[in-house]
């Protein structure tokens, strides 16, 4: 059995506190008739509202269960038959211990987690199909424990020659879609081996048929390689693409593609190939780098490198393909050399191939979407046409933000015409920090240049390139951006019509979401590209639909636009409801037809939601509008189906707008429960500006999705949950943002904090009247109005979230009585060359970097802390080293600090047993350190932070012209109205 490794320091002891029922604690009240507040405050401690127990389902995103429309090559997640978590305590236990063994968390907490995912939806081209992928649930340690080389930035499964730890599906049911919305009945995929994983699934350009790979466990408990098959749409019959059993896919990089409705390019693994290399023995020299040259070279802490030739020679021996051109009745022919192709991507006209490859010389300091890249064009079968490029080695990309790599960049198809090349290159050396006008320039050539035919000037940027929507030859838009000053620009350009200027359409801070005016939406040719789709009116006028999320103060109410690209009028055809639904456009189901489509014939795909009702998708046609529901799933979790969601404003001391969102647990009456112990979880962001870090994002009426590690969980444990209070870290004209963090993180800390211990004073201000005429005493019910303990909110966070906990902890140690921090980087002199959004080195901004770390004021941190990091996490800055040694540095310092180091695992969390364990370690954390926390903790530095009473007495006095002296006294006994002195 594998072991969370468990490193425990109790140097400080809390006591606490004994728990009482409500009905108890009202007896208890009744019976009195004056007691001073803070007496009511002790009485309202001892009663914790009692979370639910019934079973229910785990969440699934709306995004997460909905395929893309231009590929569906997804991978599933979970396995409804993984294996339970042993534990070594009873379940009932959640007492932490140094002890080994995995644990389980409540039982609420685990009937959420365990239950099945829904499955994720896939439609055909011509949208008159359905396909439920189905998923499993968590996959059990043993699968993360599987053997894995670490090459070159990517993980590899040797045995199946994939990516590792891939999920998959379990399964494929295919449903008609009828014009009414309704679905015809289901139609299982048939004919592969029971037990098997299923990945990269993908329909045929006509929508007959279904390519996907399968593989199967073997008996040794590994995966097999994986095998392509193919699906008859009709029937659901599947079977083997290849003849031959002995020909496997390799999904290193790219996997297959459609190249016309009877024909796959797929990359396989070369039929000759031998045995992997064996490691020598002994090494054939010393491991040398040098710089001799005196290169500036300056790269982030990326992990799982190449160290030696023996690795060179590994992921070349897992990362070589071979092209392979197959049709549906098996024939088979090998194009092009083996080689490491990362991409294979056709012409719109299925005559020629985009070959991209890596090849030597590798780099040992980066991984290897950096290697030296060769970029060529073939003809179908295999025949060379011509080289775009050959990129050398790009070690030595500067750090700041908008630097690239020099050359020809973002190649692709033009997806309007039939054989069209389009790319970019840098005209600044790939250098964000020189000055130049154009920065970049667009260029475009036919696939078989004639007569020394050279590229053509498109158009010329000077931010940096963001991309291209394509539409025909008399429209497309080209963005550009600037990282620095935020700026955003999209140009209209007309790609055939020289005559015609450029000009820009729409100029704005990408960080202004109200002014965001939404983007274009696509239609899928015949070819299975996707272009602008164009809408015709009655009236003259060249039309394309807007799909914008709609931000606005309240809160997001998506809409979509029909806007005239020649005038910029716009007409708004569509809006989600603002009062209980949030609703999105998923998708056009009307993109079938090649050429305009007519606004009275226009069909979308739509997703509704509310707090308490999951996402269903509809079906909206025109000219009526109305709404078929496709969908009906049922709720993830009904035993949170009725918690309550708020979305909460305030503002921090300095004057900038922020927003949470407040989740209480079913049922709760703050009037008849009393406060709550509160989770507060969180995850900082950098802006340019006041006015852009104050808006509103997101929605008030979106359905809380949970996750198998989400802070939500605790609302059935009977917490409270500030969810994602904004933590804006701003850097106005010439400052950055983070010269100022610590100040500005704690004022944001401060400011939610507040807001939530004031929230019941508040409403007891606005029912004052009615509580005098009742002659209840105000402080009783006060205190039963407010929604947190002021000393019972834990702080948590995941990655960046967790190196805000441990510096939430150091700086503020008066606002949190605990802290969680997952995945997290403490020590920012690791990450010398950026991090974050910070793209100054250490030794520019030395002072930044240490002030900034956490690692730096252990000595002040005393309130408990948890850390939890994956032993194999590949994330660059985070290696599992910096909780390590965080924990090793609190230690020294005498804090209570815990530190769980999971096997296998990587930044996220995977397996089951680890899940569940996480959930365990913080629960047991939350009930002992939170729930349990005493008035008066024995850490509280009287000198450095406000006492108890002090934060009691500030929530008293912040509303209706403050309590206290201007509205209050207090006589020994109980607080009583100036009014009636």
């Amino acid at each position: 059995m594998f072991l969370p490794k468990v490193y425990h320091r109790f140097s400080l002891l809390y006591p606490s506190c004994a728990a009482s029922s409500l009905r108890s604690f009202s007896s208890e009240l009744s019976s009195v008739s004056s007691i001073p507040a803070s007496g009511i405050l002790r009485f309202a401690r001892k009663k914790p509202f009692k979370p639910m127990t019934s079973r229910g389902a785990s969440a699934s995103s709306r995004l997460s269960r909905l395929a893309p429309f231009a590929s569906a090559a997804e991978n599933g997640a979970g396995d409804p038959n993984g294996s339970t978590a042993p534990s070594s305590r009873p379940e009932e236990d959640e007492e932490l211990s140094s002890g080994g063994g995995y644990h389980l968390p409540p039982k609420e907490i685990r009937d959420i987690v365990d239950a099945p995912p829904l499955p994720v939806l896939s439609f055909s081209p011509h949208r008159d199909k359905i396909l439920f992928l189905k998923r499993r649930a968590l996959p059990p340690l043993s699968e993360l424990a599987r053997p894995e080389e670490k090459l070159a930035g990517v993980r590899i499964d040797g045995n199946s020659n994939t990516r590792s730890r891939m999920s998959f599906y379990t399964g494929i049911g295919i449903h008609e879609l009828m014009d009414d919305g309704k679905l015809g009945p289901e139609r299982e995929v048939h004919g592969f081996p029971d037990g098997a994983k299923i990945n990269f699934v993908s329909w045929s350009r006509d929508g007959q048929h279904l390519s996907f790979t399968v593989r199967v466990d073997e008996e040794d408990g590994s995966s097999s390689k994986l095998r392509v098959w193919v699906a008859d749409v009709e029937s659901g019959k599947a079977r083997p693409l290849f003849e031959s059993p002995n020909i496997y896919l390799n999904a290193i990089f790219d996997s297959f593609v459609w190249v016309n409705a009877s024909t796959l390019l797929v990359c396989i693994i070369p039929i000759s190939r031998g045995s992997p290399p064996k490691k020598p023995l002994v090494p054939s020299g010393p491991k040398i780098q040098s710089n001799e040259q005196q290169n500036v070279v300056q790269v982030r802490t990326y992990q799982d490198l190449l160290k030696d030739e023996y690795d060179e020679d590994l992921f070349d021996y897992y990362a070589t393909s071979q092209l392979a051109l197959v049709s549906l009745d098996g024939t088979m022919k090998l194009i092009g050399p083996p080689a490491v192709y990362t991409s294979i991507d056709p012409s719109p006209d299925e005559k020629y191939v985009l070959v991209t490859s890596i090849h030597r010389p590798y780099s040992y300091i980066v991984p290897c979407g950096r290697f030296p890249k060769k970029a060529e064009v073939w003809t179908i079968d295999g025949k060379f046409v011509s080289e775009i490029c050959d990129l050398p080695l790009a070690e030595d990309i500067p750090i700041a933000f908008n630097s690239v790599r020099r050359g020809k960049r973002s190649i692709n198809w033009r997806p309007d015409k039939p054989s069209t090349l389009y790319w970019v290159e840098t005209q600044d050396g790939g250098d964000a920090k020189v000055e130049v006008a154009p920065r970049d320039i667009v260029y475009m050539q036919s696939a078989e240049a004639v007569n020394g035919e050279q590229p053509e000037v498109l158009h010329r940027l000077d931010l940096r390139y963001g991309g291209i929507s394509w539409c025909d030859d008399s429209l497309a838009l080209v963005y550009e951006s600037w990282y620095k000053t935020r700026r955003t620009r999209t140009w209209v350009i007309s790609p055939d019509q020289k005559d015609v200027i450029p000009r820009i359409l729409f100029d704005r801070s990408s960080e202004d979401v109200y002014s965001d005016p939404g983007s274009p939406m696509m239609r899928r040719t015949a070819a299975g590209t996707y272009v602008i789709a164009k809408i015709k009116k009655q009236s003259d006028g060249t039309y394309i639909l807007l799909n914008g999320s709609g931000a606005t103060p309240e809160g997001n109410v998506p809409f979509l636009d029909l806007f005239d690209i020649n005038t910029g009028s716009k007409e708004r055809i569509w809006e989600s409801d603002k009062e209980k639904y949030y609703e999105t456009v998923v998708a056009l189901m009307s993109d079938h037809t090649d050429g305009e489509l007519y606004i009275d014939q226009l069909k979308i795909l739509t997703s509704k939601e509310s707090k308490t009702e999951n996402t269903q998708y509809f079906l909206m046609t025109w000219p009526d509008k109305k709404a078929f529901q496709i969908t009906n799933f049922p709720h993830p979790y009904p035993q949170l189906a009725l918690l309550q969601k708020e979305m909460i404003k305030y503002q921090r001391k300095d004057g900038v707008q922020l927003t949470a969102t407040l989740y209480l647990p079913p049922g709760y009456s703050p009037s008849k429960d009393g406060p709550l112990p509160c989770l507060f979880w969180s995850y900082p962001g950098e802006f340019k500006s006041k006015d852009a870090a104050g808006q509103v994002r997101g929605s008030p009426n979106e359905f809380a999705g949970i996750g198998p590690t989400s802070a939500l969980l605790w609302l059935a444990r009977g917490f409270a949950i500030l969810s994602g209070p904004t933590i804006p870290i701003i850097g106005e004209g010439d400052e950055e943002a983070n010269d100022r963090y610590v100040e500005q993180l704690v004022a944001s800390a401060e400011a939610a904090v507040e807001e939530v211990i004031q929230r019941g004073v508040r409403l007891f201000m606005y029912l004052l009247d009615i509580v005098l005429l009742l002659h209840v005493s105000p402080p009783y019910l006060l205190l039963l109005l407010q929604v947190a303990y002021p000393n019972k909110i834990a702080v948590g966070g995941h990655s960046y979230g967790a190196f805000m906990t441990a510096n939430l902890l150091a700086h503020a140690p008066h606002l949190f009585c605990c802290g969680i921090a997952r995945s997290g980087a403490y020590n920012r002199t690791l990450t010398p060359f950026g991090f974050q959004n910070e793209d100054r080195t250490l030794w520019e901004a030395t002072n930044t970097y240490v002030e900034m770390s956490p690692f730096m004021s252990a000595n002040k941190i005393r309130k408990p802390i948890l850390l939890i990091h994956g032993e194999e996490d590949n994330n660059s800055g985070t290696l599992t080293m910096q909780s390590d040694r965080f924990f090793n540095a609190l230690k020294g310092h005498g804090a209570l600090c815990r530190l769980v180091i999971l096997p296998f695992e990587s930044h996220g969390y995977s397996a089951r047993e680890s899940i569940m364990h996480v959930l365990w370690e913080t629960d047991s954390w939350l009930q002992k350190y939170c729930v349990n926390n005493s008035d008066k903790p024995a850490d509280v530095d009287a000198s450095n932070t406000e006492s108890l009473n002090d934060i009691e007495n500030k929530a008293l006095s912040a509303s209706r012209g403050g309590l206290g002296q201007e509205g209050w006294d207090q006589d020994g006994s109980h607080w009583t109205p100036r009014s009636l002195l």
